[in-house]
């Protein structure tokens, strides 16, 4: 199979041809200002060196950071209207309660809270209010907004409620983008809430951002159906990941995962990507970065929700280096460093500087940094290491030294010998591992909810089945679908036998990505 992977991030765009698990080019460039001209100068270049094999392209698979930097820079977010139904419950906190004030203001909420919701074990806490639904639903479409969350309480164990409210909505406002928290997030009310909410306000910028790459792609004359990669490792129809941009906020990192254990053959370790402006070290298990099961923070915003668990560092290829006080970040010069850094003839001293003074790599004019003193050089590449050193630790679950896997176009910073680890593994294309696992992934699906009323074998082949739906629903092909990871936990103190289950399948993708299952 033929695929093209692409991952843009802060400083560099990288994109890979593979043909089956052969890496035919690649090709890293700077991240340009739009995006997009850097997208598709990566296509161009792919496609002009190798039309014979473009032309049977099967897929293209897309890493991008549109989504989370909209929240990180406030902008380019919809206004968005929220529905909580928990009343007389959580009446004192509010919607968006513990939101950063400037990303409050750059939704600009409507926020309703009406009686309904259920109990933990599974009782309906009060009668849903519809009036007060239809009611909402026509402020709502008086103020021009179509974008809205629904929140209700303990919705992953009834989803009731969630389901009737969209339908009054609908019935209201029948361009309606909803968002319904029980398809995302996880028990715990505010943090499902504000994944539900961020989602809602980020869905017309994923419409856009797809019939971007559409365009991108077309006018370089690739007509393959394209996919966008996803936090757990794995890729959507752009369509699909379009409704739910919430999915790839941490796709770059998990991208450089999945491409680190392919180029060295481990299902299991640690794995540092060193990129031009951070650095993000997770976990390997069986192949796929490790999920987070605690709060995850999303441009200041707490979030519960399918996030891999992963330790970033302001420590990339051009993080900014003081000179007089030698403190190293968290500031980079990004995808300028080939006009700031020393050794492109810049006057920014950068950590790259310092690995080109050290001999650790050749990159740029190795003379401008000659004169750099040698007793600097090597404290700051001792910081640096101390720097990798810490978040190693601090992602290791056990004293053991660890295996890493060092990877991204920053990796010349990871040295061969660190405190606590055992081997360093260096791979071939390391430079563009996060395009690669962009290239080879596979499609999930995933289900985190409260059953009860079944026993722990139907509870579970129930589970599979929605997840297994899901997966052919982003994409997957049905025959290839496999169960990589699952979990249940009995709920002691709720009645028929309840317990919380998570199952989350892959599959290849799929021959027919136009189809659908509802």
């Amino acid at each position: 199979m033929k695929r093209i992977g692409i991952d843009v991030g802060g400083t560099n765009t990288d994109a890979v041809l593979i043909d089956s698990s052969t890496v035919i080019a690649s090709v890293k460039s700077p991240t340009t200002a739009d995006v997009m001209s850097g997208v598709v100068n990566s296509i161009e270049y792919l496609v002009k060196s190798h039309p014979e094999v473009v032309k049977g392209l099967d897929a293209v698979m897309i890493g991008t950071t549109h989504f989370t930097n909209a929240v990180v820079e406030r902008a380019r977010l919809d206004r968005v209207a929220a529905i909580r139904i928990a009343l007389p419950a959580s009446a004192s906190l509010p919607p968006m309660v513990d939101w950063p004030a400037d990303l409050r203001e750059a939704v600009n909420p409507m926020r309703f809270m009406v009686e309904g919701g259920h109990e933990y074990d599974g009782r309906p806490l009060v009668p849903l209010d519809r009036k007060a639904i239809r009611e909402a639903a026509m402020q709502i479409r008086d103020a021009g907004i179509t974008a809205i969350g629904i929140t209700a309480l303990f919705s992953p164990l009834a989803a009731e409620c969630e389901l009737e409210a969209a339908e009054i909505v609908t019935s209201v406002i029948q361009d309606a983008r909803i968002t319904l928290s029980h398809r995302l997030g996880r028990i715990g009310l505010l943090e499902r809430e504000n994944v539900t909410l961020l989602n809602a306000s980020l869905q017309s910028l994923g419409a856009r951002t797809v019939d971007a790459f559409r365009e991108a792609l077309a006018s370089v004359g690739i007509k393959a159906p394209f996919y966008i990669t996803q936090n757990d490792g794995t890729v959507a129809l752009a369509e699909v990941a379009a409704t739910n941009p919430v999915y790839s906020f941490a796709s770059g990192p998990t991208n450089s995962m999945r491409g680190a254990a392919f180029l060295s053959g481990r299902a299991n370790g640690l794995v540092i990507d060193v990129g031009g402006t951070t650095s993000d070290i997770g976990f390997l298990v069986n192949g796929f970065p490790r999920e987070a099961n605690n709060i995850v923070e999303v441009g200041g915003v707490r979030t519960l929700f399918r996030m891999p668990d992963l330790y970033p560092m302001a420590l990339g290829g051009g993080t900014i280096i003081d000179p007089v006080t030698g403190k190293i970040g968290p500031r980079s010069v990004g995808f300028r460093i080939t006009q700031k850094a020393l050794v492109f003839g810049g006057n920014t001293l950068t950590t790259t500087d310092i690995a080109v003074a050290a001999g650790l790599v050749e990159i740029g004019d190795p003379d401008r940094v000659r004169h750099l003193d040698r007793d600097m050089v090597a404290r700051h590449l001792a910081g640096i290491h101390a720097m990798i050193e810490d978040g190693i630790d601090r992602m290791k679950t056990s004293a053991e030294d660890a295996t890493v896997i060092a990877v991204g176009g920053g990796a010349f910073l990871v040295p061969d010998r660190l405190e606590g680890v055992s081997e360093v593994i260096r791979v071939p294309h390391a430079g563009v591992a996060n395009a690669l696992g962009a290239a080879m992934a596979q499609v999930s699906g995933e289900v985190d909810q409260v059953f009860s009323g079944l026993s722990r074998e139907a509870a579970l082949a129930e589970a599979e089945k929605i997840a297994a739906s899901r997966a052919v629903e982003a994409g997957a092909d049905p025959a290839t679908i496999n169960v990589v990871d699952t979990e249940d936990i009995p709920i002691a103190y709720l009645p028929g036998d309840a317990r919380r289950v998570r199952v989350r399948v892959v599959g290849a993708i799929g021959s027919e990505p136009s189809r659908r299952v509802e």
